[in-house]
């Protein structure tokens, strides 16, 4: 599945995933809630190129969003903005990769095959970002249950919402959340997102939970 709101961009990006994966049906979309429709009625597809800057998504929203749909897709981050930080929070929430816009069509296909041969691809020039880093470390020792609830929270869901979309119940989600902020030395979900901001950017403040 191709996401990106420009249609010139999107066939190119689709070229490059046809050549990539021949004989790949290529599914274009043009916003987030498109590509979760599509990822709900299509079922897993075998990898996602997700615009950084759709009309609806808010820093990373898009990325969290279909990861909840289904975290094993792998999702490569697209985007004209050659941000360091943008390429260190990619990594650190879990995309399979990162591509400059800027890039041939023959280099984007090059790394999708990277990607499509279970691979990721970033940049290799890309600085270190101090900020992102930091923000890096205080969630890379979370259990993948736990990550799944942090991208969960990050994107806005409620603990009973959270609970059934993870199919548990919400006192085990109650539970991961208490680890998880033992593990980033925080003590509440405002602290959590503030912790995670490097990384996520704008993105729907959390409910109240009672």
């Amino acid at each position: 599945m191709v996401a990106d709101d420009h249609p010139l961009t999107r066939e190119g990006l689709s070229l490059a995933a046809r050549a990539a994966m021949p004989g790949a049906m290529i599914v274009s979309v043009g916003s987030v809630a498109e590509a979760v429709a599509q990822a709900e009625a299509r079922g897993r597809f075998r990898m996602v190129l997700l615009d950084f800057q759709l009309p609806d998504a808010r820093g990373y929203s898009g990325l969290l969003a279909l990861q909840m749909h289904d975290p094993a897709v792998p999702i490569v981050v697209v985007t004209a903005h050659e941000d360091p930080s943008l390429v260190e929070a990619a990594r650190a929430l879990g995309a399979a990769g990162f591509l400059f816009k800027s890039l041939p069509l023959d280099t984007i296909a090059a790394k999708l095959r990277e990607v499509d041969a279970g691979r990721v691809t970033f940049p290799a020039d890309v600085a270190p970002h101090a900020a992102v880093a930091a923000a890096r470390a205080r969630i890379d020792n979370l259990s993948p249950a736990q990550h799944r609830v942090l991208i969960a929270l990050a994107d806005g869901r409620s603990n009973k919402h959270i609970a059934r979309e993870l199919d548990v119940t919400e006192a085990t989600v109650k539970a991961h959340l208490s680890a998880i902020f033992r593990r980033m030395g925080v003590a509440n979900r405002a602290q959590a997102m503030l912790a995670m901001q490097p990384l996520l950017g704008d993105v729907p403040t959390a409910p109240p939970e009672s």
